[in-house]
């Protein structure tokens, strides 16, 4: 019963960020399962079945608050399914160790640019508003499908950063719209899992436990994006690209990083973050400041035109 608890309550968290940033309910959860001696396959697949609820919660709360661009979820949401179908399928036969450091190092990359870009600069308002095309959005979606399914999470970690940094969708609705497409993902992982493993090594409580947790959080984290300003949530989501695949590159037999070595990097790391996310707070501010006062002149100089006959 306390482990039940305990992974509705890492449901819960892991939504709540996941709906919020728009990644890290996989991953969370997988490392929780795997830790506990689940092995890789039924960690994944207890995952996604988890996800086919909080998703289909997640991305119609998403909607409600207009969060979603429709055009977007089809894009990359239907390739991203015959991704996670692929790797679901063949996770058994398949080894990601070698592929994830050089993952990482290109979402550390997208990572670094997203929290600068948006930290420095706001949101790129000369592309928002223009059209992501399937040739973009197509292989994207299949990667991270494929990434996801084999990885246990990356649909999020993946999609995110890429689709941000592009500059032509803004923060809440890029969130919104993983968020939303990834009901298709977790339905074809799901299916992959089911056909290749059966029900073997999958607790089913497990499931429900995680569902619970992050059916409750799913309303609330995409509340919280709505009312979030733009350039405060491209710092937020910044840093937890770089924290999150700072830290699987320092673990990897590339680095190897000793235990002390690590935990300095991260205090470097957290103290940029929350300096980065208080210099867009206060750049936020001057910016309503900004608009306040000019709104403010533009009432009082219509107010002192003389009245026309």
């Amino acid at each position: 019963m306390r482990r039940l608890v305990l992974l509705a309550l890492v449901g819960l968290g892991a939504q709540l960020v996941d709906g919020s940033l728009g990644m890290a309910y996989g991953v969370t959860s997988t490392t929780l399962l795997l830790a506990i001696g689940t092995n890789p396959a039924a960690a994944s697949a207890t995952v996604h079945l988890a996800e086919i609820g909080t998703t289909l919660i997640s991305g119609t709360s998403h909607w409600k608050f207009g969060n979603v661009d429709w055009p977007v979820v089809l894009k990359i949401g239907l390739p991203g399914a015959v991704g996670a179908f692929a790797g679901a399928t063949f996770l058994s036969n398949l080894s990601t160790e070698t592929a994830e450091p050089v993952m990482a190092l290109v979402l550390l990359t997208l990572g670094l640019y997203v929290l600068t870009r948006f930290t420095l600069w706001g949101l790129k308002k000369s592309e928002l508003g223009k059209p992501l095309r399937k040739r973009f959005l197509g292989p994207l979606g299949l990667v991270a499908g494929f990434v996801d399914a084999t990885g246990g999470g990356g649909w999020g970690p993946v999609g995110t950063p890429a689709i941000l940094s592009s500059g032509r969708l803004e923060p809440r609705k890029v969130i919104g719209s993983i968020d939303t497409s990834e009901f298709l993902v977790a339905i074809a992982a799901s299916l992959g899992f089911l056909t290749a493993l059966g029900s073997q090594g999958i607790d089913f409580g497990w499931v429900a436990a995680l569902l619970i947790g992050g059916a409750i959080a799913a309303p609330i984290a995409a509340w919280l994006v709505r009312h979030i300003p733009p350039r405060i949530l491209g710092s937020m989501v910044g840093g937890v690209i770089i924290v999150t695949n700072s830290r699987t590159l320092l673990k990897s037999d590339w680095i190897d990083a000793s235990d002390g070595t690590r935990y300095a990097v991260y205090a470097v790391l957290y103290a940029v973050w929350a300096a980065a996310i208080a210099h867009s707070f206060r750049a936020w501010r001057r910016e309503e400041a900004s608009a306040a006062a000019t709104t403010v002149e533009e009432s009082s100089e219509r107010a002192s035109e003389p009245a026309h006959a």
